[in-house]
C-alpha cells in the first residue's frame, strides 16, 4: 500500500504564497491616482495590445498584474457579473465593492483548493457622481481585500511605488499633474525610463460611461526628458 505525500497545512500555505509572489514580481507594475476630476490609472505596458486596464461597468474600471490570462479570466467575468447585476436589478447596483468581493472570493476558494493558486493582483477603481468618494479596491492572489485610498500600487514594485506616491501626492492635482506624478513615480521605483505606458482615466467629466483610455507615451517622454 502506497503512503501519500504528506505536506503540513503552514508549509503548503507558504509554498502556495511564495509562488503566487515570485509570478507577480514578473509582471509591471500599475498606479492608480486620485486627481481632481476623477483618478488615472497608469501602468508601464510595451504592448499596444494586451491591455492591463480596462472599463468594467459605467464609472468602474479594473487593473490587473501578474499572468495575463488569469488575470483576463477574472476581469471577463466580472464584466458578466456586472452586466448580470445592472440587467436584473438596477445599474446603482453595480459596484466597487460588490465585483471587489466577488473577485475576492474567487481568488480565495482558488488559493485554497487548488494546486496552483492564479499569480495575480487585481485593483478595482469607482468614482461617485458627484466626485466625492471615489472607492480603490487592492485582491491580492489569496483573495485578500484592501481598502485603499488617494493612490494605490499594485505588481512587483508596489512597495517602492506607495513610498514614492506617499511622498509625491497632494489633493486636488489636475490629470496633468498626475501623469507626471505617476511617472516619477515609476522613475524612481525602477531606476530607469519606461519602455511603454498604457493609462486611463474614470472621469466625472465623461457623463455616465466615465472611463476613457489616454495616449500619454509621447508626452510622458517629453516630460522625462525636460
Amino acid at each position: 500500500m502506497t503512503i501519500p505525500f504528506y505536506v503540513a497545512p503552514e508549509q503548503l500555505v507558504r509554498d502556495k504564497a511564495d509562488f503566487a509572489r515570485k509570478g507577480i514580481a514578473r509582471g509591471r507594475s500599475i498606479v492608480a491616482v486620485d486627481y481632481a476630476d476623477g483618478m488615472l490609472l497608469l501602468a508601464e505596458n510595451p504592448s499596444t495590445a494586451l491591455h492591463k486596464i480596462s472599463e468594467v461597468y459605467d464609472r468602474i474600471a479594473f487593473a490587473g498584474v501578474g499572468k495575463y490570462n488569469e488575470f483576463e479570466t477574472l476581469r471577463k467575468a466580472g464584466i458578466r457579473q456586472a452586466d448580470l447585476m445592472g440587467y436584473l436589478y438596477s445599474r446603482d447596483d453595480v459596484t466597487a465593492m460588490g465585483l471587489a468581493t466577488a473577485f475576492a472570493q474567487t481568488l480565495g476558494v482558488i488559493f485554497t483548493r487548488d494546486p496552483k493558486p492564479f499569480e495575480v493582483e487585481v485593483l478595482i477603481a469607482e468614482i461617485s457622481e458627484d466626485g466625492e468618494d471615489h472607492r480603490l479596491f487592492r485582491v491580492t492572489y489569496d483573495g485578500t481585500l484592501f481598502d485603499e485610498r488617494n493612490y494605490v500600487a499594485i505588481g512587483g514594485k508596489a512597495e517602492q511605488l506607495t513610498e514614492a506616491l506617499e511622498e509625491l501626492w497632494e489633493e486636488g492635482i489636475s490629470l496633468d499633474q498626475a501623469l507626471e506624478l505617476g511617472a516619477e513615480a515609476f522613475r524612481r521605483a525602477e531606476s530607469r525610463d519606461s519602455e511603454g505606458w498604457e493609462a486611463a482615466v474614470l472621469d466625472t467629466s465623461n457623463g455616465r460611461r466615465a472611463f476613457r483610455r489616454l495616449d500619454v507615451s509621447d508626452d510622458l517622454k517629453e516630460s522625462a526628458a525636460d
